[in-house]
């Protein structure tokens, strides 16, 4: 475990899961200008928003190395963060572009890409302390919005909640934790969940709005 009074992000050769590994270095002969890389997280520690995907994106934070940067899940993401006042700045799927977070940080519950983007129990487990020190060191932090039913279950599983039972994965939906913090459910917002209707742009903007209520 990491201790809890500090937090370091994972090297950029984290060795914890050997399959992750074995996948990086595969794509770091396949694309050397890509990252390829454990994603850093992106926004301050003192943020009173914590959002947490499942894990990077092949052509998105994997190859860019910011999260949800150079996919269709960020152009949605940010272009929301920037409506509500929690980013500033022009956003350009570049990491140099600019663009800052105001009182909110992004993380991923695994910090490698994993092959078909589909962590396994392990992966999450030894990935799951960076998460959790994370946590810890953010003082102000009041609200976690979880994209997807794999992050929701990984920050319950992080913050230690149980029985995890009593807090369903609901889109749109904010629940109180015995922590002390609120946790916002929304679907993923990525292009297939955008193109086959289960999230539209109006239902994500919901979710953003209640995040916003509920930090004033």
């Amino acid at each position: 475990m990491l201790a809890a009074s500090r937090f370091e992000e994972p090297p950029l050769d984290c060795p914890r899961c050997p399959r992750l590994v074995a996948f990086r270095h595969g794509l770091q002969g396949e694309y050397p200008d890509w990252k390829n890389a454990p994603v850093r997280s992106f926004g301050d520690l003192d943020a009173r928003l914590l959002i947490v995907g499942l894990a990077p994106g092949m052509r998105g934070a994997n190859r860019t190395g910011r999260p949800f940067t150079g996919d269709y899940a960020g152009d949605l993401l940010y272009s929301t963060l920037l409506k509500y006042g929690f980013a500033q700045g022009t956003y350009k799927a570049d990491p140099n572009d600019g663009l800052r977070l105001v009182d909110a940080r992004i993380a991923n519950a695994v910090r490698c890409l994993p092959p078909e983007n589909k962590p396994l129990p392990v992966e999450f487990t030894q990935c799951r302390p960076f998460l959790q020190a994370e946590i810890a060191v953010m003082p102000a932090l009041k609200v976690i919005v979880a994209l997807g039913k794999g992050a929701h279950d990984q920050v319950l599983r992080a913050l230690t909640v149980r029985p995890a039972r009593s807090y369903p994965f609901i889109h749109g939906r904010l629940h109180a934790l015995p922590t002390g913090l609120m946790l916002a459910d929304s679907y993923h917002c990525s292009r297939y969940n955008t193109n086959t209707g289960r999230l539209t742009t109006e239902m994500f903007h919901q979710v953003f709005e209640g995040v916003r209520k509920a930090l004033k």
